[in-house]
């Protein structure tokens, strides 16, 4: 079973208390659709497990080397069903060692470290505000010496096995957050 967005948002609620973890959360919600919409995929299946991938994130004090452990746990006792679930654990590789394998869990990875870019991008702007964050400025940090050496550059390149070039990945992104800038307040 997939909850409606409205459940999924609710047991968002129920775990995650921090602010900049829940527009996170709702920023990979918005991009994951737009990834959906994309690949001809499920909008609203994609859309949950963007709500639902950090679930366990404040549960396991944000220790990525088991983050995502408990999550397929809290999601199969939700009823949530087995693709999502699998997604969502397999979006952080840290704590289970195994490769992802299909084009669902390298969407939610890649997006998932990608939001992440696009905010702090945002953040370093004097208004901190996403409508002024462009393709080239979010092309420029990833590109930058020291980004490239960090495993969230990997992950982030993830888009190329699902058919994505990394642009068109950023553009991707980075319009499904502006379209959504009110709901990020950002």
């Amino acid at each position: 079973m997939a909850p409606s967005r409205e459940a999924a948002l609710a047991i968002v609620e129920q775990y995650i208390t921090d602010w900049r973890l829940i527009r996170h959360i709702l920023a990979v919600e918005a991009v994951m659709r737009a990834l959906a919409q994309r690949l001809g995929r499920d909008e609203e299946r994609w859309g949950l497990a963007g709500l639902l991938h950090d679930i366990d994130i404040e549960l396991v004090d944000r220790d990525f080397t088991i983050h995502g452990s408990k999550a397929g746990a809290i999601l199969a006792e939700l009823g949530v069903d087995d693709e999502i679930i699998d997604a969502v654990t397999m979006h952080n590789e840290s704590w289970h060692g195994r490769e992802r394998t299909n084009e669902f869990q390298r969407a939610l990875a890649s997006s998932d470290r990608l939001t992440f870019v696009i905010i702090s991008v945002a953040r370093a702007l004097p208004d901190k505000m996403i409508k002024g964050v462009t393709v080239d400025a979010v092309m420029e940090r990833l590109h930058s010496e020291k980004f490239k050496t960090m495993p969230e550059y990997e992950n982030i390149l993830e888009c190329e096995k699902i058919g994505i070039p990394l642009p068109e990945f950023v553009s991707i992104c980075l319009e499904a957050m502006k379209a959504k800038s009110d709901r990020l307040k950002m």
